[in-house]
């Protein structure tokens, strides 16, 4: 894999404090890592956001950056720290301290794909896995930074959206008969990552799109909302999760004939998260 790692649009004019980022939707996936996967092209695309960059790609004309990734999910997760390394795929690492999603197969360098499917027969050589941190996690995460850095001096504040998708039955445990499933999860880790402010703001932006939304259930955010989210000094992140089934075929990973409208209606609720970056921080505190 020798493309860039990531794609960034910038605006001609940056206008609002506001990042759009997609991590997952990479989808330039290297001939040898396909030779050497046991799945076939749908199952290694399984874990993929596969087309939230397009749904978010109106972003730069409204006057924020949009950062997507193009490093597939399944080569290396860009939503997970660097030292989130399974022993049970990566030759030379010892067993850490527990750690839910390294078990799970979720690490840094995936072990699985969605549904538990393995990507590999057998491990990789840690060199191999330092590579691709060196490659593609390292310059994803520095591009991030500088954004929102640059976000925070120009306006005092960053305001990231860290966009992704969900499998449409993946809000289905624990639900009652009366329960109505979500459209869209927004994760800030409890309120840790970002002020209630923006996000009650975020969430009635995709409210008045029509949307059901849910907050921190089942999804609260991963490594970038943990990380990144510091509202203390006024860089807030919050992680969109949004039902697949609303733009397109999941068995097929194709967009479906409701992906251009579904796009439509992304727009109006992107065009309504920049004007919350376009408040300054203390007006938004007053409110």
């Amino acid at each position: 894999m020798q493309n860039p790692p990531f794609r960034l649009e910038l605006p001609r004019s940056r206008t609002t404090s506001v990042v759009f980022a997609s991590p997952h939707s990479g989808r330039d996936y290297g001939l040898d890592f396909l030779r050497r996967t046991v799945l076939d092209e749908l199952g290694v695309r399984s874990s993929e956001d596969a087309f939230v960059d397009r749904l978010f790609d109106t972003a730069p004309g409204l006057g924020a950056p949009l950062l997507a990734a193009t490093v597939p999910r399944a080569f290396v997760d860009l939503n997970r720290s660097a030292d989130e390394l399974d022993p049970a795929v990566i030759r030379g690492i010892r067993p850490q301290p527990h750690n839910p999603r390294i078990s799970s197969g979720l690490g840094v360098i995936p072990r699985v794909v969605a549904g538990g499917r393995v990507i590999y027969r057998g491990k990789i050589e840690l060199e191999e896995a330092e590579q691709r941190l060196e490659r593609f996690w390292h310059p994803y995460h520095a591009a991030l930074r500088r954004v929102l850095e640059e976000s925070r001096a120009a306006f005092g504040q960053a305001i990231l959206i860290d966009c992704h998708s969900m499998p449409h039955e993946a809000v289905r445990v624990g639900t009652g008969k009366s329960y109505r499933r979500p459209h869209v999860v927004l994760g800030d880790r409890f309120g840790a990552a970002c002020s209630t402010e923006v996000m009650d703001k975020v969430q009635a932006a995709f409210e008045r799109a029509g949307l059901r939304v849910s907050r921190n259930t089942p999804f609260a955010g991963a490594f970038i909302t943990q990380h990144y989210g510091r509202p203390e000094i006024g860089q807030h992140v919050i992680q969109v999760e949004i039902d697949r089934s609303l733009y397109m075929d999941e068995g097929r990973i194709v967009p479906s004939k409701d992906f251009p409208a579904f796009r439509g209606i992304l727009r109006g609720v992107i065009e309504e998260i920049t004007e919350i970056g376009r408040a300054s921080p203390k007006s938004l505190a007053a409110e």
